[in-house]
């Protein structure tokens, strides 16, 4: 079995050589460990002291793609190079590399196929109050849109099989972190937390400017999600109070006529009329965003069996009878 650990950097000369340092050397039921970083146009001599250090791939960009890009391409260079198990960490050493062996377990005893490193937000020290409740709110709702009992929805540090590998298809272009639970709980792949500690901080984030930006764009990245999935829900939501108020007014149009308020009856029908057409409406987006869905799912099976061609099967697919 083969694992691959991911580092995306962007100009980490600093802090790369503490992180790989960190990282195990042998784990049990794993004949080989690779590491692979994936330059996102750094700046410094990052890519340099990769080399020095003797990392064993290294993916880099002529220009800036940030970090949902140099995930997809960091998993599809380690499908390439038949990993098992990838694990994708933090470039600034906040998660600690000693605990890959944990976080890896369930997958290696075929016991999950997403394991996810819940950081315990609620009791870092560097993180504000105001942190912490956010953090609460934005991983009971992704547990909410996910169907899924993931506790730490934006914490990096995970390990994924190749299985869950083929079949998950990146679509955000923020962050991949909240796309793949989602994506994953409406694919029935189990997703396990892995409780730890992490190391302080190096340096702020560089993916936002503050935190609001990073919920308005994580909003809008799992509404967008969630719609892929479950567009029955989002549209009924939506429908459901026009074709509700549309009905009052009927009924008031209804009442009107019997008793020959004429002036009052034409408002009724008007307010009426519009308000079931925008349900009417927004019920027609949803069939055709539905047969975009039965597409997609058409679609997502297609890319699955393009990636086994490309990179190989599973031995889940192997045991289905697929051939190598």
């Amino acid at each position: 079995m083969k694992l691959i650990i991911q580092i995306p950097c962007f100009n980490e000369e600093h802090t790369l050589p503490q992180v790989l340092a960190e990282l195990p050397k042998e784990i049990e039921w794993i004949n080989v460990i690779e590491t692979q970083i994936i330059d996102d146009w750094s700046t410094d001599n990052t890519v340099q002291v990769a080399k020095n250090l003797w990392v064993d791939h290294i993916v880099s960009y002529i220009w800036n793609k940030w970090l949902w890009y140099a995930f997809k391409t960091g998993i599809e260079n380690a499908l390439k190079h038949w990993a098992d198990i990838v694990v994708n960490t933090d470039w600034d050493n906040q998660y600690p590399g000693r605990y890959i062996a944990d976080l890896v377990k369930p997958i290696i005893a075929r016991k999950a196929d997403i394991v996810i490193w819940n950081r315990q937000t609620a009791k870092i020290k560097h993180f504000s109050p105001l942190k912490k409740v956010l953090q609460f709110i934005g991983s009971s709702l992704v547990r909410f849109l996910s169907d899924t009992k993931v506790t730490d929805s934006v914490s990096w540090f995970r390990a994924y099989s190749r299985e869950s590998l083929l079949r998950l298809n990146i679509v955000s272009r923020f962050s991949y972190v909240l796309d793949t639970i989602i994506q994953a709980g409406k694919k029935w792949f189990v997703i396990v937390d892995v409780v730890m500690e992490t190391n302080p901080p190096t340096r702020n984030s560089r993916l936002f400017k503050n935190i609001w930006q990073h919920i308005k764009k994580s909003t809008a990245d799992m509404i967008r999600i969630y719609a892929m999935y479950e567009p029955l829900k989002i549209f009924l939501v939506l429908a459901s109070p026009f074709f509700i108020i549309g009905s009052i007014w009927i009924i008031r149009f209804m009442y009107y006529y019997a008793n020959g308020f004429w002036a009052w009856m034409i408002q009724s029908l008007v307010l009426s009329w519009i308000s079931m057409t925008i349900s009417i409406s927004l019920i027609s987006m949803w069939i055709i965003w539905d047969l975009i869905l039965k597409s997609r799912m058409i679609q997502d099976d297609i890319i699955y069996n393009l990636k086994i061609a490309k990179y190989g099967a599973t031995d889940y697919e192997l045991q289905r009878g697929v051939d190598r």
